[in-house]
């Protein structure tokens, strides 16, 4: 079953742009707000959409909105039905029907191979696009991880005065100091 039969160019270029936002605005969403890994996930979702509809439209070279029906088809002479010669030109008309099959296939690639190679640039477009935020997002990472680091070394410090100043308390007081806390 094919889902995609009714949806033009126009659309299949659309929905490529439509899954990208509404991947990036899910992830968005779903998790803390980071715009940096939206906008990396939206990309790389548009790239593997863009690469899927590319594949699709070389995998229906036949199909009519790719502008192979623009185009006349050829087909072989029938030569079966010639008189007192036409059963010894069977073999013949069979051979003229594989050639002409095989014209009108190359047609078919000639004109989708266009509209597949636009999706296939965009795709490319994609992945260039991908590496310089996916280098930003490693970078916000990173900033946000020292962030963290930063803040549990301040806990652990904090942790060991007040474990010292308890030690000071417990002497201070007479308490045994073998206890556990």
């Amino acid at each position: 079953m094919d889902i995609l039969a009714g949806v033009s160019i126009e659309w299949l270029r659309a929905l490529t742009w439509i899954t990208a936002v509404v991947a990036g605005a899910a992830l968005f969403l779903w998790r803390p707000p980071r715009p940096d890994l939206a906008l990396l996930a939206s990309i790389v979702v548009f790239m593997a959409a863009s690469a899927g509809a590319g594949i699709y439209v070389l995998n229906h070279l036949g199909d009519g909105r790719w502008g192979g029906d623009g185009q006349p088809k050829l087909s072989p002479p029938e030569l079966s039905g010639t008189p007192v010669v036409g059963k010894f030109l069977e073999p013949l008309e069979g051979a003229l029907g594989g050639v002409t099959n095989g014209v009108n296939e190359f047609v078919d690639f000639r004109s989708a191979l266009p509209v597949a190679l636009d999706f296939f640039a965009a795709a490319g477009w994609a992945l260039a696009l991908s590496v310089p935020v996916a280098l930003a997002a490693l970078a916000v990472n990173a900033r946000l991880a020292g962030r963290r680091n930063a803040e549990f070394a301040a806990y652990k410090t904090e942790v060991e005065q007040l474990r010292t100043e308890l030690e000071h308390v417990k002497r201070h007081v007479g308490y045994p100091a073998n206890d556990i806390y």
